[in-house]
């Protein structure tokens, strides 16, 4: 038998990452491909896109796929359908097998990359929001990630919805008008406000990932000193907190306990790491910036995995 390596996953509904590396944790291969959310793209295109990914890391490291021994996937929606996780599994061990293969949630991808899986609670804001976090007995706590329709709170989808709201307040007088009124005629090319509704409606609201992006042009105005849009980061900091707030009542964690983070909401920087730092120093913890992306956590778990020779770390 050849020497064995091992494959990280890191699914999110609009890209996934891949990386392939040794047992050692040393990467010897990346990939970025499409969303693996199985709600958003199906099943069948999901382990499509999955075995893409993992050909494509073995083709670039010159490793043979039958060396790829253990596999780790961060999976959108893990953990919220008995039945869904049961069909996805099943397609994915197939599929892979013989390699050993462990499915999680990809917030507990992004806690073992962010805390190199040392106890602590790691926030996710992206597309969606969600929050994990283990203790040093491994117990486990998820807070967050329940839906866009009633949840979601601080994530990029959320912000993207407060643009759309804050955009038809300014043009209608409700509130007074500031750059983002001004950004968003412009990015959207707008000759008449009320194109924003049936742009919204066709372009937007049917996609999560589209709406996510809007949040693009929220930091845009924020950054251009507009209050109102730096007003929606704060407010988004206050409902990260919150999240972190749950996780850590399941958790039994010393304070100052490590936080976390990780998702593009955070690439606002100063719009709200200064305020969601301030409000985990209020819950009794200490935000840490991430010691390696989500795809390495995913890597670091297939590595706990039998067999694998989990290096000291």
């Amino acid at each position: 038998m050849g020497v064995s390596y091992v494959l990280g996953v890191d699914g999110g509904g609009t890209k996934t990452a891949f990386e392939l590396a040794d047992r050692q944790g040393a990467s010897l291969a990346l990939h970025t491909d499409s969303g693996i959310s199985y709600r958003q793209h199906g099943l069948n295109k999901v382990l499509e896109t999955l075995l893409r990914g993992r050909n494509i890391c073995a083709r670039q490291s010159g490793v043979s796929l039958q060396d790829i021994t253990h596999v780790c996937i961060g999976l959108p929606c893990w953990g919220e359908s008995p039945q869904g996780d049961m069909a996805i599994s099943g397609m994915i061990e197939q599929a892979f097998s013989p390699a050993k293969v462990r499915v999680v949630n990809d917030t507990e991808a992004a806690w073992a990359g962010s805390l190199s899986l040392q106890p602590g609670i790691n926030v996710v804001s992206g597309t969606g929001s969600i929050a994990y976090g283990r203790d040093h007995t491994g117990r486990s706590a998820r807070c967050g990630g329940w839906s866009e329709a009633f949840g979601d709170e601080g994530s990029c989808f959320w912000a993207g919805i407060k643009t759309m709201e804050l955009f038809s307040k300014q043009s209608d007088g409700r509130l007074p008008r500031s750059a983002l009124y001004d950004i968003v005629r412009r990015a959207l090319s707008l000759k008449d406000d009320m194109d924003f509704i049936d742009i919204m409606h066709r372009e937007y609201i049917p996609f999560r990932d589209k709406t996510a992006q809007l949040q693009i042009l929220l930091d845009e105005a924020a950054s251009a000193g507009d209050r109102s849009a730096a007003g929606v980061y704060r407010t988004a900091a206050g409902e990260l907190a919150l999240l972190v707030k749950g996780a850590r009542n399941g958790l039994s964690l010393f304070n100052p306990f490590p936080v976390s983070y990780s998702g593009g909401m955070f690439k606002a920087g100063n719009l709200i790491l200064p305020h969601f730092r301030q409000s985990v120093k209020e819950l009794g913890g200490a935000l840490r910036e991430p010691e390696h992306p989500p795809v390495h956590g995913a890597v670091l778990l297939a590595l706990e995995l039998p067999g694998a020779n989990l290096p000291n770390h």
